[in-house]
Order: structure tokens, then sequence, then C-alpha cells
């Protein structure tokens, strides 16, 4: 019976025993998960410091290596598609002035202003026009507002040529004032003008003369523009095999070569 009692003892000791280790245990586990969820706890506090580190890294980079805006003046072509780029003859070159504020090294947004000036002559009856003369010839000019987003690649994994070459898409909403004016047919009414909203898209490279300084820049671009005459039908041909057109739709196009001013 005593030897009963005994064993009886030692096991419940045993049993306390183990209880107090599991409970020892099970609060250190707890505590340890405990300091690492909460906020400011090591995994978190460590990931944030890293964020913080890098953020302050990469703002260094951007004072010290970067450019904050430039001024851009460019020269080139604008031409159009279609029937418009039938009927008119572009007078070269086109005109470009833009300011361009620089977020940080793969962003920016620009504001400007495009000019371009075309001709256009039918000397025959058309739908509207309907004396002999006809229209004759017209000087078309185009003055185009715009803001526009550049997103610039990220070279710096690449050869030399391509991560000094500053590539970049833009995309840029318009809008073109037109004005046609004509020469040879005033009793016409002299001139007509409106203008229309329009959206280009491109992509252009920006070579450095000077670093941070001064760059060249050369950027094509794609322009889908509502103009308001595109649909007009005043310049159809009334004759048969005479010189006219259904309507003046088509793209516009322009590849302009700038010259950057930086700070």
């Amino acid at each position: 019976m005593q030897r009963f009692i005994f064993i009886c003892k030692f096991l419940l000791f045993l049993f306390a025993l183990g209880s107090y280790a599991q409970t020892e245990i099970s609060d250190e586990i707890l505590q340890s998960l405990d300091d690492d969820v909460n906020v400011g706890g090591d995994i978190f506090s460590n990931f944030q410091e890293e964020l913080d580190t890098s953020k302050i890294f990469e703002d260094e980079r951007f004072y010290k290596y970067g450019r904050f805006f430039s001024v851009d003046f460019g020269t080139g072509v604008t031409s159009f598609t279609g029937n418009r780029g039938t009927a008119y003859r572009d007078r070269h070159p086109s005109f470009n002035l833009a300011i361009n504020y620089f977020l940080d090294f793969h962003t920016s947004f620009v504001i400007g202003v495009g000019y371009s000036n075309h001709n256009m002559e039918i000397n025959n009856r058309t739908i509207k026009h309907t004396d002999s003369r006809g229209p004759g010839a017209m000087n078309i000019t185009m003055l185009r507002p715009y803001f526009g987003y550049r997103s610039y690649f990220d070279t710096a994994d690449l050869s030399t040529p391509f991560t000094y070459s500053n590539p970049y898409f833009t995309l840029r909403m318009e809008y073109w004032y037109q004005v046609v004016k004509f020469v040879d047919n005033t009793t016409t009414g002299g001139r007509l003008s409106g203008g229309g909203l329009g959206v280009g898209m491109g992509f252009g490279v920006e070579f450095p003369v000077k670093f941070k300084e001064k760059y060249i820049g050369v950027e094509a671009l794609v322009h889908a523009v509502d103009f308001f005459d595109r649909e007009t039908r005043d310049y159809e041909a009334v004759d048969t095999d005479a010189v006219g057109f259904s309507d003046l739709g088509g793209f516009a196009y322009s590849i302009i070569v700038s010259f950057n001013q930086t700070w």
C-alpha cells in the first residue's frame, strides 16, 4: 500500500513538473510572436527601416544626378495620312516650345505648344464652291497647345549608348486650333477656323551634350485628332475626274528635333 501511495505521489510530481515546463515554454513562444507582430516589433521595424533608407538613397541620387525641369525648343515636320495627307502640301518646318518638369528619374510632365503650316489648292467646282475657279489656293495654320506625360525607361543595365540616350514613352492631350485662309477666292468668306481635341502618342530620346545642362532630343508622335472639318464635303468635286475630296480624314504625325536647356 505504501508503495502504491509513493508511486502516485511520484507521478503527480512528474505531471506538475511537466505542466510547469510547458507553461514556461509556451509563454516564451507567445512573447516572441507578440514582439514580432506588434507595431515596432523586429520584423516590421527592420522592414520599415530598409524602406526609409532606400527612399532616402533614391532621393539623394535624384538631387545629385537628376534633372528638375527643362525648356525645349524644337523644329521638325508635321504631316498627315488619308485624304488630308493627299490634299495638303506641308510647309516645313514645324515649331515646338515646351517645359518639362521631372518628378524623379523615370517620370515627368510636359506642357507646351506646337505650330505647323500647310497649303491646299483646288481649282475646279466643288459642292460648296460652285464657281469655275473653285476654292482656289488655301493656307492652313495649326496651333496646338498640349499637356503630356513622359515615362523614361530604366536603362541602367544596358550598354552605354542606350543608357545615355534617355529613351521615353510619351502620351499627351492636345487641342488643335486650325485656321483656313482662302488666298485666291475671297468670295467664299475669306477664312474658316475651328478647333478639335486630339491625343498624341509616341517615343523619344534625349542625348546629353553637357550632363544635367544641355540635351538634344528627338521625338516621333502619332496624333489622332477630331478636326472641325474632318467630315466636311465642301471640297468634294462636282464634275467627274475633277480634283476633290469627300472628307478630310486621316491621322497626323510629327517628328521634332529639339534643344533642351536643363536645370
